[in-house]
């Protein structure tokens, strides 16, 4: 059996790459330089020459509540194309099993906690990152109509925010996690007495390590079958502020943390309700203090290369 990982050099298909590789698996991961995803003829010719047996969609366009801000289009366009390309190859070549990973800010903007897997569609939008969960929401629904017309075993997977090694730690397009940890070495190193972090600190979010995640995909590659996503995450909220603070402490930065209100906060509370994913026997093993360890003595590694 072949398995094909998209988004294989990235920070979830990494991760998906080893566990895969760890359980002796035979897997492929590509990245843009192997093969241009946005290229519908690229896409299909490469399928057809792998036939793989199952795909792993992790390929994206991301960034945080800045960038998504900034280039809607791109945000929406963009993976809008990588989907329909690798679903329509994967059909065309008989792909059984495709994983499609959305992201949690499908769920509305006011939405009850934790969020359900039902809550998908019953409120607006996070107007910052609505481009981007518009095109996540496409995906899901192209998975559930190749499901419904063709009996494919295609599922979709809704993880939290993810962190951890091979995350894109540039200040212009990353997530909090990354752009935290990049923040203060550099102001821990620089000496700074203050820095200044974007929003208020109050927006409450859950944080999952990646290779927590692959182990969850896998699991759910076995065990589900269902028209509905499902969530994965760790059932545990944390303010950005208590992050903040958490990371300073590790770097071992000692000066003034300002907050720029005048920035977005994006949505104040997002926490995954985990009972379908906890049935089927998975739960994160990571903590987010060793979470973080772990993902500074990455960076810290990489950091010629991280960006």
């Amino acid at each position: 059996m072949v398995i094909l990982v998209a988004g294989g050099s990235g920070l979830v298909g990494s991760a998906v790459v080893r566990e895969l590789t760890r359980l002796n698996k035979k897997v492929v991961g590509i990245s843009s330089k192997e093969v241009n995803l946005l290229n519908r003829e690229s896409t299909f010719s490469y399928m057809s020459e792998l036939r793989p047996d199952v795909v792993i969609d992790a390929a994206a366009k991301v960034g945080g509540i800045g960038g998504n801000n900034a280039y809607p289009v791109e945000f929406l366009s963009e993976n809008l194309q990588i989907q329909c390309n690798l679903m329509d190859a994967a059909h065309e070549f008989k792909v059984k099993n495709f994983v499609f990973l959305a992201s949690s800010c499908i769920y509305p903007k006011e939405c009850p906690q934790p969020i359900k897997e039902e809550y998908v569609l019953t409120g607006k939008l996070e107007s910052s990152n609505s481009a981007y969960a518009m095109a996540k929401l496409s995906g899901m629904e192209l998975i559930k109509s190749y499901r419904k017309e063709y009996r494919y075993k295609w599922i979709n997977i809704m993880p939290t925010n993810i962190y951890g090694p091979h995350d894109n730690f540039d200040l212009e397009t990353s997530h909090v996690f990354p752009a935290l940890i990049r923040k203060f070495l550099d102001a821990k190193e620089s000496k700074a007495k203050s820095i200044t972090l974007w929003g208020s600190g109050r927006p409450r979010r859950e944080f999952l390590h990646t290779d927590d995640l692959a182990k969850a995909i896998l699991i759910c590659l076995a065990n589900y079958d269902s028209d509905e996503q499902i969530n994965i995450g760790t059932g545990v909220d944390i303010t950005i502020k208590e992050l903040a603070e958490k990371i300073s402490k590790y770097a071992g930065y000692q000066g003034e943390i300002i907050w720029d209100e005048s920035k977005l906060d994006g949505t104040l509370q997002k926490v995954l309700d985990i009972s379908k994913i906890s049935k089927l026997g998975w739960k994160p093993e990571i903590s987010i203090d060793e979470g973080i360890i772990s993902t500074f003595n990455w960076y810290q590694n990489n950091r010629h290369r991280s960006g």
